[in-house]
C-alpha cells in the first residue's frame, strides 16, 4: 500500500513561531499552498483521504480532494500536544531536545515524545491490516516526524530537522 503523507497548510502560530494547541484554522497562505498542492498531485490516483480532525489539516483535506473522495478522520493523526508551552515562542525550548525521542527533559505538561509516537505507530499498524491500495493522509510537521521514525527508523533519536514543510507531500510503502 503507498501512502501520501501531506502536512496542513500554513496556520499564524506556524507564521509566528509558537507552540499552538488551539485548533487554528488555515491563513491565506496556507490556502494559497494546499491549492498549488492540488494542482501538483493530481495525477496521484488514492482511495480516500485520512486527516487529523483539527481545522486545518481537515481544511487541507478538502481543497487537496481534487478526486472528491471520503475524508475519514482519525484522533490519532493530532499533532503532538505542548501542553503548557502553548502560545509560546518556540524558542522557550531546546528544539533539539523537544524533538529528541531519547530526551529526558520533559518541557511543561507536553505530550511525551515516546507516547506521541506509540498513538501515530499504532495507527500504522492499524493500516498494515487494510487491504487499501493508495491513501492520501493529512497531518502535521509531528506526525510526519513519527512517520519518519516508523518508516527510517529511531537512529540516534534527533528529529526536529526530519519532519515535513507546509503543504509538502512524502510517499511511503507500507
Amino acid at each position: 500500500m503507498k501512502i501520501y503523507l501531506v502536512r496542513h497548510g500554513e496556520v499564524n502560530h506556524n507564521l509566528y513561531g509558537l507552540y499552538s494547541r488551539e485548533d487554528e484554522d488555515l491563513n491565506e497562505t496556507g490556502i494559497k499552498q494546499a491549492k498549488e498542492l492540488r494542482e501538483s498531485i493530481k495525477n496521484i490516483e488514492y482511495d480516500f483521504i485520512i486527516s487529523s480532525p483539527l481545522s486545518r489539516a481537515k481544511h487541507t483535506a478538502n481543497i487537496i480532494n481534487i478526486e472528491n473522495k471520503n475524508i475519514i478522520i482519525d484522533d490519532r493523526l493530532k499533532e503532538r500536544d505542548p501542553g503548557s508551552l502553548s502560545g509560546q515562542p518556540l524558542e522557550v525550548t531546546n528544539r533539539e531536545e523537544y524533538w529528541n525521542y531519547y530526551a529526558t527533559i520533559q518541557y511543561g505538561t507536553s505530550e511525551d515524545i515516546k507516547k506521541f509516537f506509540n498513538r501515530i505507530y499504532n495507527f500504522l499498524d492499524e493500516l498494515k491490516t487494510k487491504d487499501y491500495r493508495n491513501i492520501l493522509i493529512v497531518a502535521h510537521s509531528g506526525v510526519s516526524k513519527a512517520f519518519s521514525g516508523y518508516f527510517n527508523g529511531i537512529d540516534d533519536g534527533r528529529f526536529l530537522n526530519r519532519g515535513l514543510k507546509n503543504c509538502q507531500i512524502k510517499e511511503y510503502e507500507l
